[in-house]
């Protein structure tokens, strides 16, 4: 695996924020059996982090606190990092740009298999950073296509601005006078599938996502709006994890605007009236439970 390296000793560096699903309807299913999503969708400060640097050789490296859970994963071929820059690299030769040997290193920080788009958002910012590295200028909707290909969530990572995403996740809007909430995310640490989740959903054919006919303006309408959204894989999640219940109600219990599941769980998050508030609450919370993830963070605002 090589040395590991802090991020800062690589020539360039690239946030991977955690994907935040403050609602997720599941509109339909489409023949070869992909669902058909609504999600509202923002990206926490707080995430995963990669540096990149030339090097003699392609290397690949890891750190951070969840970091070796994910050491096998790179082992068996299962990397989404290594994908990533091989398709990339496969677009980049066949466009005529050099793509020579990188070193990657990956600060793991945050939970595995928990809803909040971790492995999607590192590949889109493996993308974002070889472009960079390799000086690459290839046309966006080939971008696009090897975001997809990747996996559903990694044109909306790839993004990493608030937006509306539609279809299975490639028919994207951003929002660009969405507002930054302070937030706490908190996962028990027991994985959850995804496809178990979908598996156990009874209805497929929910409610479409639908905005008040004038867009909502503000921290305020924005609140009012999203808590008359919801998340449909939250019951079925519950149903497999019972942790996801005990989470909830811990950090209801800290007296947020709203609280949610995030995805396919078992991420939750509070949405907290200032980042003192969010703060008190992630440290209250982290007592109570040691050995779960507690993380105050604040989301990315729209780039109006």
């Amino acid at each position: 695996m090589g040395t590991i390296l802090a991020a800062g000793a690589f020539d360039l560096t690239e946030e991977a924020p955690a994907k935040i699903n403050l609602a997720l309807h599941v509109t339909g299913r489409r023949s070869d059996g992909y669902h058909l999503l609504d999600m509202l969708v923002s990206f926490a400060r707080h995430g995963d982090r990669l540096g990149f640097r030339a090097g003699e050789q392609d290397e690949f490296s890891l750190s951070g606190r969840f970091g070796p859970l994910l050491s096998a994963d790179a082992e068996a071929g299962d990397n989404l990092v290594l994908k990533a820059r091989d398709l990339l690299r496969q677009a980049a030769s066949s466009a005529g740009f050099d793509a020579p040997a990188a070193h990657i290193h990956l600060e793991k920080n945050l939970p595995i298999a928990s809803g909040i788009g971790g492995g999607s958002a590192d590949a889109a910012a493996t993308l974002r950073g070889l472009m960079r590295l390799w000086h690459l200028k290839l046309p966006e909707d080939m971008l696009k296509t090897i975001a997809l290909k990747l996996g559903a969530d990694v044109p909306m990572c790839l993004a990493s601005q608030p937006l509306v995403a539609r279809g299975i996740g490639e028919a994207i809007d951003l929002l660009p006078s969405f507002p930054s909430f302070p937030m706490v995310l908190g996962n028990p640490l027991v994985g959850v599938s995804t496809a178990d989740v979908f598996r156990r959903l009874s209805r497929k054919d929910n409610p479409p996502l639908l905005f008040p006919s004038q867009m909502p303006q503000g921290y305020g309408e924005w609140i009012d709006t999203i808590r008359n959204l919801r998340n449909d894989l939250e019951p079925p999640a519950r149903s497999i994890c019972g942790e996801i219940a005990i989470l909830s109600s811990l950090i209801e219990s800290k007296s947020p605007i709203m609280t949610r599941m995030s995805g396919s769980g078992a991420t939750c998050f509070g949405i907290f009236a200032d980042i003192e508030q969010a703060t008190e609450a992630a440290a209250s919370l982290h007592r109570q439970k040691p050995d779960w993830y507690f993380q105050v963070t604040e989301t990315i605002a729209g780039e109006a």
